[in-house]
């Protein structure tokens, strides 16, 4: 269908579904989140720096902002908490002065992989919600069609970072080897 077939009631109507179903789903993902981590004394947007400094081994604090989806104000001020609590070290790099790159300290490496042991599949609203289709279809939702939306509006290598660090059982090696040799959670 072309942009001229559509009218301006379809666009309106299509945002506002995403709108509801977004804004739904990610007040869930914020509750659930915000339970998961609360007992290692981190909010949200410090687990996500802590995550993304950990899948990337270090990040300059405008790949933070870019793959945390946050402006880089607010990745600058949670990442200077988490230096002041001993998670992350600051640094220049000698080729370039103008940017500055955050790395896990070891600290900041134990609460993070701690963070994904206490992780909790029956807790979580999100997988609860998603056991239907997993049990009808053997697996969770492939998610096509939203990534395609988020390729569009954020860039292929947003979605590289995100499929590469989520989606390619990286997580399952982490439990199983770094998390005292624990077995990966397949299905409670």
């Amino acid at each position: 269908m072309t942009e001229q077939m559509l009218t301006t009631n379809e666009y309106l109507l299509f945002c506002k579904r995403v709108t509801q179903l977004s804004k739904a789903l990610w007040k869930t993902i914020e509750k659930d989140w915000q339970q998961w981590i609360r007992p290692f004394d981190l909010n949200i947007n410090e687990h996500h720096i802590l995550w993304i400094a950990y899948h990337l081994k270090g990040a300059s604090i405008s790949d933070v902002a870019k793959f945390g989806v946050m402006h880089v104000s607010t990745a600058f001020n949670f990442s200077k908490k988490l230096e002041e609590r001993g998670l992350l070290e600051f640094s220049k790099k000698e080729n370039d002065k103008r940017n500055t790159y955050i790395q896990l300290t070891n600290k900041g490496r134990e609460i993070f992989l701690k963070s994904l042991e206490a992780f909790n599949p029956k807790k979580s609203t999100v997988v609860q919600g998603t056991m239907p289709l997993y049990d009808l279809y053997g697996k969770f939702p492939d998610m096509m069609e939203l990534a395609a939306i988020v390729r569009q509006i954020y860039g292929q290598d947003f979605m590289d970072i995100v499929e590469n660090s989520i989606f390619n059982g990286e997580l399952d090696d982490v439990i199983e080897t770094e998390l005292l040799g624990k077995p990966s959670l397949n299905r409670f």
